[in-house]
């Protein structure tokens, strides 16, 4: 009886320790890592090839695909965005019509339980995701849950970036008539978590003054000192009022992060 492989897509830019994470968590639910980095940012600057391949990887789990080419010139970041991503669908054609293409952010991770024994039983699904700013375990109640990871056969997908995009919870909310509006969607609740901004000040500064979001890219926004001081007070960096909360870590969380406390202790408040 033919099973459909799992296959974890993401587009990558240079955040390998995120990774490193995502990867041992769900290395042994999942048949491939899908990795598609670009050798420029979202703004169409050049960037260096980030990707770097750990000794405890296996090789033959992870396909690693390159965006060479330049940006089309003077296009809107987003449009950049959506170029990456439909490249990184176009380099899963080896993938058998029912596979699964799950597609996150590198920090948006699914819960392995969830994914074991995975069946899809709508065109889509939406993971909601706890959201965890800074830390491990600093929640942010004002993005939770968080609707991360998508998923849907290789057969029904024509666009991660619609995927991304089009595909929310309150589809659902939509009357019948809204045939504009996607509808068939299962919903995975308690669907892993968005680590997100768990990184250096340097590492946030580079991300906010590269990413598609470019109201931010700023020094009002994207300076180290200006970055330190609203981690430092756990407070949102965008100036929303948001004011997160330290989170008992326990059981909740990957096992991976528990059993390795000690190697992320910098990472736990």
């Amino acid at each position: 009886m033919y099973r459909s492989k799992i296959l974890d897509c993401i587009t990558f830019f240079d955040n390998n320790f995120m990774f490193q994470i995502r990867y041992n968590i769900l290395v042994n639910y999942v048949d491939y890592f899908i990795i598609c980095e670009s050798l420029f940012d979202h703004k169409g600057n050049p960037k260096k090839k980030n990707f770097i391949w750990r000794n405890e990887y296996d090789k033959d789990k992870i396909k690693y695909f390159l965006l060479e080419k330049p940006f089309p010139k003077n296009t809107d970041p987003w449009i950049n965005q959506a170029i990456q991503r439909e490249y990184l669908l176009s380099s899963t054609n080896f993938a058998d019509p029912n596979d699964y293409i799950f597609f996150s952010d590198p920090d948006e991770i699914p819960r392995p339980e969830i994914i074991e024994n995975f069946e899809l039983k709508k065109k889509y699904g939406i993971f909601l995701q706890d959201c965890f700013k800074y830390k491990f375990n600093l929640f942010n109640k004002y993005e939770s849950p968080w609707e991360g990871t998508r998923v849907a056969k290789k057969k029904n997908l024509k666009s991660i970036d619609f995927m991304r995009q089009e595909i929310k919870s309150k589809n659902l909310n939509y009357n019948f008539f809204r045939f504009d509006k996607e509808k068939n969607i299962q919903i995975f609740e308690k669907g892993g978590w968005h680590f997100n901004n768990i990184m250096s000040y340097e590492e946030i500064s580079l991300k906010l003054k590269t990413f598609a979001h470019t109201e931010f890219s700023g020094d009002n926004f994207s300076s180290i000192e200006i970055i330190k001081d609203k981690i430092n007070r756990q407070t949102d960096l965008f100036n929303r009022g948001h004011k997160y909360q330290k989170v008992k870590f326990d059981n909740f969380f990957p096992k991976y992060i528990l059993e390795n406390k000690k190697k992320f202790h910098k990472w736990i408040v």
